[in-house]
């Protein structure tokens, strides 16, 4: 049974779902990760700040393959691999650590496991957010891990990711397809609740075509699952995916030669972690740690 939602909870998103998702060993990362994680990879291009240590937060569902774009990019900077659990953990290692013959010749660091707070430039989490049940909570957490003047670069799907197959499901009657994605304004406003400022959003939509309802179910299982709270409980039988084929033929566009569609909605969010501010009262209380970044800056 799913959890009661938080005020900080997407209302529509299963908790305990959502973590076994996190936690699942994918054997490769998810081509449309690895896109997405590319596309936002090229606007590391605008930024000016050269980090000397970062996170990739995720990266063997976020992307294996961007994970070495960005270490290709800062090539003398120590990079921290933070994943949701030791299995998948295990997997970064086996993906990301150079063979034991190679490992006398000079390369950059890469550790695992999340750095000390504040010592981050750069936190990179490709298309991880929207699939977290509590997503302020981990705002922050990122939050914590920057230091101060660092940058985190995320990507996350938008509310018209599957409007196509939502409405299939809506016409026959059935639970929703997946749970309710966050629309990128709202992203912006819990970044400045996590405490980041400059927040920059940007939006693009991409139009998947398939030759088949076979090969869209197929790639639907690779991208994610479906983790909202009502959605059908356990599995369905030999029946109803025939229904579901059979409906799906109604996502077939004549401007794409026939090809089944699918519309996903991505995010890019970009924002700073600022100098913290102190609230000034009769009798004020200041962490050693703000103190000395304070001062620091003067």
């Amino acid at each position: 049974m799913s959890e009661p939602s938080s005020p900080d909870t997407p209302p529509t998103l299963d908790p305990v779902a959502s973590a076994r998702w996190a936690a699942w060993p994918h054997k490769s990362s998810p081509w449309l990760n690895e896109e997405i994680g590319r596309r936002m990879e090229d606007r590391l291009q605008w930024i000016r700040l050269q980090p000397k240590s970062w996170v990739d937060w995720a990266p063997v569902s976020g992307g294996l393959q961007t994970h070495a774009k960005l270490r290709a990019r800062y090539q003398q900077a120590q990079c921290s691999v933070v994943e949701a659990s030791p299995q998948l953990e295990q997997l970064a290692r086996q993906s990301l650590q150079a063979p034991l013959w190679k490992r006398w010749l000079p390369s950059h660091a890469l550790s695992f496991g999340a750095p000390a707070a504040g010592s981050a430039d750069m936190l990179w989490a490709n298309m991880a957010l929207h699939n977290s049940a509590n997503p302020q909570a981990l705002l922050q957490q990122w939050h914590q891990l920057l230091a101060v003047d660092g940058f985190l670069m995320f990507s996350c799907l938008g509310p018209d990711t599957l409007r196509e197959l939502a409405e299939v499901y809506q016409a026959n009657g059935w639970p929703p397809a997946s749970h309710a994605f966050t629309d990128m304004h709202d992203w912006g406003d819990m970044l400045v609740q996590a405490g980041f400022a400059e927040p920059v959003m940007d939006m693009e939509r991409i139009t998947l075509t398939y030759a088949d309802a076979d090969s869209l179910l197929a790639e639907c299982r690779l991208l994610g699952r479906n983790l909202h709270r009502e959605r059908f409980a356990g599995l369905r039988g030999k029946r109803w995916l025939t229904q579901l084929k059979t409906a799906l033929l109604a996502l077939a566009k004549p401007q794409q030669d026939g090809r089944l569609t699918l519309t996903v909605e991505v995010i890019y969010g970009h924002a700073l972690k600022p100098i913290p501010r102190l609230k000034v009262q009769s009798e004020s209380t200041v962490s050693l740690q703000d103190m000395r970044t304070l001062l620091s800056k003067k």
